[in-house]
């Protein structure tokens, strides 16, 4: 029952990686916005470096997961 729910587990954390990189990509063309106002592109440029630690943390947890289902 635990390989079950290490498999679940992997696939949201391969999910919400995908989601936090997909939400990395767009910001990082909000900051690079030229139309965009000063303080948008500032805060979009630190929404994409949270997104980034957000996207290897479950990119971590995935692979925990995954070895743990495995083993």
């Amino acid at each position: 029952m635990d390989t079950i729910k290490q498999a679940g587990n992997y696939v949201s954390d391969k999910v919400q990686g995908a989601t936090s990189q997909a939400s990395k990509e767009a910001n990082k063309e909000t900051a690079k916005d030229s139309n965009a106002s000063i303080g948008t592109r500032a805060e979009a440029g630190v929404d994409a470096l949270k997104d980034k630690s957000q996207q290897h943390g479950h990119e971590a947890s995935a692979e925990a997961n995954k070895q743990a289902a495995t083993h």
